[in-house]
């Protein structure tokens, strides 16, 4: 990909698909060995990491049978959204996951597309996405998508906050907990967390199993793991994760910022 791809450009090339079916599979398979060695009988579900990526991606992913999309800006993920919707049949059309930080303003954008927001990394954010799917449902701009949005709180594994990437501190999870169980149109499904740059992903992702076990005790239905990318999937399937989310290792090096 460079720089002068359209990002809402939906028309892409026989040779791209095919070099993302043959990623595709190999990340597939990956999951389904690192399940299998795990022990588990189910495989986590694939989110494939979309971003700086043009819609012409997503589109060619779509017909390869991929579902489940994830984006972490605004910006980029509301006009690509909107031009994948317009150019494929409803049936193909992937399920979008907010999976970056989300600034309160931007909820009443993010609303319109996102099936999940698995970012949610302070309390104040839950009123925020609440009034925006209020609105949002009054306006009819959630047609296809859940009258209730399921969120997923992002807990760091840093002890460090200010060197961490991102998320609330274990201690506090309550208080953001609470403020998505009080909402009307949100829903409490789980957690979502970054390794630590540097750290034992395995480490890492096992305290991320044990915060897991206490929210489910409190919040039965909080049962998604969000968890893995391209360089520590395995770690996290061996933890229980739901889902990974996975973007170089099906689309390839992503383009420079800036």
């Amino acid at each position: 990909m460079t720089e002068s791809h359209d990002p809402t450009e939906t028309r892409y090339a026989p040779e791209r698909r095919a070099e993302l079916a043959e990623r595709l599979e190999a990340v597939r398979a990956r999951i389904d060995a690192a399940a299998a060695e795990a022990g588990r009988v189910d495989s986590p579900d694939l989110i494939v990491v979309t971003k700086r990526f043009p819609a012409s991606d997503a589109c060619a992913l779509a017909d390869l049978g991929v579902r489940l999309m994830g984006e972490n800006r605004d910006q980029e993920a509301a006009p690509k959204a909107r031009a994948v919707a317009e150019a494929l049949p409803e049936a193909m059309r992937p399920s979008w996951h907010f999976i970056g930080q989300l600034q309160s303003n931007k909820a009443k954008s993010a609303v319109r597309y996102a099936d999940a927001v698995h970012s949610v990394d302070r309390a104040s954010l839950a009123p925020a996405l609440d009034k925006a799917m209020a609105r949002a449902l009054e306006a009819g701009e959630r047609q296809g998508l859940l009258p209730v949005l399921p969120c997923l709180i992002q807990v760091s594994l840093d002890p460090d906050a200010e060197s961490g990437r991102g998320g609330v501190q274990p201690e506090r999870l309550g208080e953001v907990a609470e403020a998505l169980e009080a909402a009307d149109h949100l829903e409490l499904r789980g957690l979502m967390a970054v390794a630590p740059l540097g750290a034992d992903p395995v480490e890492a992702f096992g305290r991320l199993s044990e915060i897991r076990g206490s929210l489910v005790s409190e919040c039965p239905r909080a049962t998604w793991l969000s968890a893995g990318m391209s360089q520590d999937l395995e770690a996290a399937v061996a933890a229980g994760a739901t889902h990974v989310r996975i973007g170089s290792d099906v689309l390839g090096p992503r383009a420079a910022v800036g």
